[in-house]
């Protein structure tokens, strides 16, 4: 297959995925109703839902408005061959294939920013400053978009030029090498995240509310979970929205609160969502996912291994002899529709196991107190409780709350 014909097919597909993205987000309005859904009741009075409609009203309107300028961008860098006309200007300088491609992306990564920032300022401190979320400073805000890049560099770049250099040495058979940091490369970070990049970010201090912390020790011991990490994080600095999440395995296993779900819920209500955390533990939803993922990884890196010994793929962003990140570039928009459905079946997986971990929380502790917890998180963040089914399926991990609130009741 020639060049021209790949140029022509990663144009259909980015166009295809752009009108699929907004045809799904058009679904997702036809759910929407000024009048409070009876299945609703329960959960919003009049008042509060009609906030709910406006705040996803407004997402919808920001949403598109920030992907026009995104979207036609992207278009005439392809259109054009600005991916192309980059890697000609920085082999001015270097014929270094790592520097290469360290430079290209670092250069990628600095324009996406400068592009995304006005939006993401908009939407934190317009949008959701506007209905009562947002509680960071302009000062935090500019912080972490600087802290991102430079993480993204201390990061990104050794285990960027790490696989360029592998590849080459081996060639296409890189990807076995590249599949086996990957690994490793999860495992780190599953096990280190909240201690090594949390921080960064946010302070996390032990639990100190002595019969929180009693009643979580005392379901811990009952249902034989060792735990001697509770930490609460300071996201009421950022957003009034509240969260809690379960990190690493073994002896570097943590549970984290963020303060403003302990400012939100009861005590019960706080150990029935411990309970479900504790239960994809239990279950072993983060055994499962890290190898479902690992799967995934490993069969994008072979198909991508593949294409490398098809120089029309990186020829079709420009007419490079050899190009690693122009062949990347390239993979990585022709890979689009596979992509999908790998984040398809990923979020019907995580689907399940929320349902399972509801599940271990109703048998060991309390439903009643799990339901009141998502009741009382779903209205205070204005959830969109009634998707359209296909953007459901599409971008949800979890299930929606009324299908949990169902089944707990089952």
């Amino acid at each position: 297959m020639s060049p021209i014909a790949f140029f022509y097919i990663i144009i259909v597909i980015f166009l295809a995925e752009t009108i699929l993205t907004k045809v799904l987000w058009y679904l997702n309005t036809t759910r929407w109703s000024h009048e409070l859904p009876e299945e609703l009741s329960g959960i919003y009075d009049e008042k509060k839902y009609e906030k709910s409609q406006k705040y996803e009203k407004a997402k919808y309107k920001f949403g598109w408005i920030a992907s026009i300028p995104t979207f036609f961008i992207m278009l005439a860098i392809l259109v054009f061959g600005w991916f192309w006309a980059l890697d000609e200007f920085l082999r001015q300088y270097t014929q270094n294939t790592i520097l290469l491609a360290l430079w290209f992306f670092g250069i990628i990564s600095i324009v996406s920013t400068i592009v995304s920032l006005p939006f993401s300022y908009y939407a934190t401190f317009v949008l959701e400053e506007k209905f009562g979320f947002n509680k960071m400073t302009r000062w935090l805000f500019f912080s972490d978009a600087i802290k991102g890049l430079f993480l993204s560099a201390l990061i990104g770049w050794p285990l960027l030029a790490l696989i360029v250099w592998i590849y080459s040495i081996v060639g296409a058979g890189f990807w076995t090498y590249a599949w086996g940091i990957s690994i490793w490369f999860s495992l780190f970070f599953m096990m280190f995240y909240s201690s090594l990049i949390v921080p960064l970010f946010n302070k996390q201090t032990p639990l100190e509310d002595w019969e929180l912390k009693t009643a979580i020790n005392d379901f811990a011991q009952k249902v034989g979970f060792t735990l001697t990490d509770i930490y609460v994080i300071d996201g009421s600095k950022r957003s009034s929205k509240a969260n809690a999440y379960f990190s690493g395995f073994g002896p570097k296993k943590r549970i984290v609160l963020f303060d403003t779900l302990i400012a939100d819920l009861s005590t019960q209500e706080l150990v029935a969502v411990l309970a479900h955390e504790i239960g994809h533990y239990k279950r072993r939803h983060t055994i499962q996912m890290l190898a479902l993922s690992t799967i995934q990884t490993g069969i994008i890196l072979y198909v991508f291994s593949l294409t490398l010994s098809l120089p029309a793929v990186s020829q079709a962003l420009g007419w490079v002899e050899q190009s690693f990140h122009l062949w990347a570039v390239a993979f990585g928009i022709l890979f689009t529709p596979i992509s999908m459905i790998f984040g398809m079946l990923t979020s019907v997986f995580s689907r399940k196991n929320e349902y399972e971990a509801d599940d271990y929380a109703k048998q060991n502790y309390s439903g009643e107190h799990l339901s009141n917890a998502l009741i009382k998180l779903s209205r205070n963040n204005l959830s969109n409780l009634r998707p359209h089914p296909a953007y459901e399926f599409f971008y949800y991990s979890h299930p929606t709350v009324l299908k949990r609130l169902a089944a707990l009741k089952d």
